[in-house]
């Protein structure tokens, strides 16, 4: 954990009046706070209903739904796979992922695709199912994850020889998987009579294609992937004593991947490092981000420093990022941490050299929902502000709206709201609960985060709500 400042002691902030007023009573002109309201421009995703903040005063009400969300921005494609096929229709020959010595492009990799994806359908994988990809880091692992994603599937990353086998066993029956994607050397490493298909990825992909190939490019399933089709299933540890499958959907995914500032800047031409587990909901930034993006994914081996030393975009967490050097990491021109609390002096470091994001966000809502650049001189290091079309509310015990600079339970509301938990609808209703700022059937996840609302509409996190 870092320092988090006194909660009393933070500056600039007007401080809030014990008493209510009614509006008219209050002495908005001479609020300092009223320059805030007037420096926002952008437009507003949401218009929050004036009924959850009635016990606000007027000028935090406003603040409150300024700060609240992010922008209003409409990603350009519904599905992760529809922005891949793009770059592959538009730069084919670009190298799409590189591992050690091995390299495949765009084209190719689309086109194995295809073609895994047509064998999907024929063992019966259809729109809406889910599909593991049990294997190791390499480039038949990104052709499995874009063959899932076409055939309609939702795909389920577990790391092959690190992963118990116990949890393996649980993953595949919780999510009903009928088939495993796989590496031919790691099937040794399935679960003991899972009594599932197994198709080893990279034998398919040794296969020359011929004239006979009957596979249809671009694979269209018989049911068209929407936006609200799970497009990922990531496994986090429960408190159950049984992991928590959390389900991604494309919309969730492309509302943070294909827009700024989520989508990091990356664009073709640019390398961004694959170093992460491929379980970890991070390692899906870093994949999807980079694919749907144009950019060419590098994966690393057991050398971290190999990839540090040759890619412009890193996403780590901030433990991780703490033992790279520097000194090799002279390419490197923007740095995403988040999965943690970044050390002051490890944000500093970086931010001196490259462009660094600092950002905040539980699996539930997809990856990050919260981010900000930011700059060695900044007073503070904060976690940010709400990405485009999602909210962040602080809240009471009651779930009542506290007053801006007010320390509360961070809960997160917009597109960025997963699809709840696999097979647990129990746990679903007890996460996520209707949004009352929304309405519209929309729901808001508690994320168990602490954190308040700087005067300049960043977000300082204070912690957990478990180590209370």
């Amino acid at each position: 954990m870092f320092n988090s400042p006194p909660i009393n002691s933070w500056s600039g902030l007007a401080p809030h009046p014990t008493m209510r007023y009614r509006t008219r009573e209050i002495p908005f002109i001479n609020d300092p706070r009223r320059n805030k309201i007037n420096a926002y421009k952008t437009p507003k995703a949401f218009e929050f209903s004036k009924a959850a903040m009635r016990d606000l005063s007027f000028i935090d009400r406003i603040l409150f739904e300024r700060f609240g969300q992010g922008p209003a921005i409409t990603p350009p494609h519904d599905c992760m796979h529809h922005a891949f096929e793009k770059h592959a229709a538009t730069q084919p020959e670009a190298v799409a992922v590189q591992h050690l010595d091995d390299a495949i492009t765009f084209r190719q990799l689309n086109r194995q695709a295809n073609r895994l994806a047509d064998q999907l359908a024929q063992y019966g994988v259809k729109t809406g199912d889910n599909v593991a990809i049990f294997l190791q880091r390499s480039i038949p692992m990104v052709v499995g994850i874009m063959a899932a994603l076409k055939v309609g599937a939702a795909y389920v990353p577990q790391h092959l020889g690190v992963a118990p086998e116990g949890h393996l066993k649980y993953v595949l029956d919780i999510a009903k998987i009928d088939v495993i994607l796989t590496l031919s050397d790691l099937q040794h490493l399935l679960p003991a009579e899972h009594g599932r298909i197994a198709i080893a990825i990279d034998e398919m992909m040794a296969v020359p294609f011929t004239d006979e190939d009957e596979f249809v490019e671009p694979f269209m399933p018989a049911t068209a992937v929407t936006p609200k089709h799970t497009c990922y299933i990531i496994f986090t540890s429960g408190t159950t004593g049984h992991p928590n499958g959390v389900q991604v959907t494309h919309g969730n995914a492309a509302n943070l991947l294909l827009t700024t500032p989520g989508n990091l800047g990356i664009r073709p031409g640019m390398k961004v490092g694959q170093i992460l587990n491929i379980a970890f909901d991070m390692a899906a930034w870093e994949i999807l981000g980079a694919l749907a993006n144009g950019a060419t994914l590098v994966i690393r081996n057991k050398d971290f420093m190999d990839v540090v030393s040759q890619v412009d975009v890193l996403i780590s967490t901030p433990s991780i990022l703490s033992s790279f050097d520097t000194k090799q990491a002279h390419n490197i021109k923007i740095v995403a941490v988040a999965g943690e609390p970044c050390p002051r002096p490890l944000a500093d470091k970086w931010a001196s050299f490259c462009t660094f994001y600092n950002s905040c966000g539980p699996t539930e809502v997809t990856i990050v929902n919260t981010a900000e650049i930011h700059y060695p001189w900044k007073e503070k290091l904060t976690i940010g502000k709400p990405t485009p079309n999602n909210t962040v509310y602080i809240l009471n015990a009651d779930l009542q709206p506290c007053a801006i600079g007010e320390v509360g339970e961070m809960w997160a509301g917009g597109d960025c709201v997963s699809a709840g938990y696999i097979g647990n609808e129990l746990l679903t209703n007890e996460r996520y609960l209707p949004d009352p700022f929304l309405g519209n059937g929309r729901l808001m996840f508690r994320t168990r985060d602490l954190g308040r609302w700087t005067q300049d509409g960043e977000l300082e996190h204070y912690g957990r709500t478990d180590d209370q």
